[in-house]
């Protein structure tokens, strides 16, 4: 009975005795491994995505209930809107959960196409109309003539990342979107908020990082602008943060493509 060749790594000499034999044999049961263990990571984070895209599928359902409930009075006026704004904070950060996990999924595709910029815009204001209206904010807001090559979807998660930082830490005064002069391609959405401290500037876009305005003002989960800046990087977009503690905080996005990038 003829012998069985065992398998070799490709570029690894043939083995010229035992020993080297059982060498590649390990290597081999290693590489195998590691091929299943990705395999296997790969699988999890698949069955991590569904789970989360069912919940939220799920709780729209509840949430749908009692905005209902909210809108056609049943709720006290004195706690309406306090109801109003909690159900609009429990639904982005169901989003954002989904969100976070989508980027780190590998594998997803980007839509792009030739993107009306404002309405995009127009859609993230719509969703947040009611905190501008409960909080006394006034909107600065023209139509800026933009349009880029884009994922629409992104895009506007995007923006609403970035209007939702705005509100939540603007207790008065103006949020404004406009075309940015310096940059053609770029749009800057300003508030008159508290700002940010300079020493936190540099970490700002860590993941979970939420600096002293989140521990102080808000319970942060520091996600927010890890999600934005993964997404202009995917997008092949440039976003840029200028902030003076106390007077405000401007975010630019560069609308002009640099290198796309897939979400992998």
């Amino acid at each position: 009975m003829q012998e069985e060749t065992p398998q070799r790594l490709d570029g690894f000499p043939e083995g010229s005795d035992p020993a080297d034999e059982l060498y590649q044999r390990k290597i081999l049961a290693l590489a195998e491994e590691r091929r299943l263990h990705k395999a296997e990571e790969a699988e999890r984070r698949s069955d991590q995505l569904d789970y989360f895209t069912l919940w939220l599928h799920q709780i729209k359902t509840p949430l749908a209930a009692l905005n209902l409930l909210v809108k056609r009075g049943a709720v006290a006026d004195s706690a309406a809107k306090q109801a109003e704004q909690e159900l609009l904070r429990l639904e982005d950060y169901t989003h954002m959960a989904l969100n976070y996990v989508k980027l780190e999924e590998a594998g997803a595709d980007l839509e792009l196409s030739d993107t009306d910029v404002d309405a995009v815009i127009k859609a993230a204001l719509k969703k947040y109309a009611i905190l501008f209206i409960h909080k006394g904010i006034s909107l600065d807001y023209e139509p800026t003539g933009l349009r880029a090559v884009t994922d629409s979807n992104w895009l506007r998660i995007m923006i609403e990342q970035i209007l939702s930082n705005s509100l939540k830490y603007t207790p008065s005064g103006t949020i404004t979107f406009r075309r940015d002069p310096e940059h053609e391609q770029s749009l800057c959405i300003e508030d008159t908020g508290i700002g940010i401290r300079e020493e936190d500037l540099p970490r700002i876009f860590n993941k979970g990082y939420s600096g002293l305005n989140g521990r102080l003002h808000e319970k942060s989960t520091g996600l927010g602008l890890f999600l934005v800046q993964n997404i202009s990087r995917r997008l092949g977009h440039r976003i840029r943060i200028a902030s003076k503690h106390g007077k405000g905080t401007a975010v630019t996005i560069s609308l002009q493509r640099e290198d796309i990038g897939s979400f992998d």
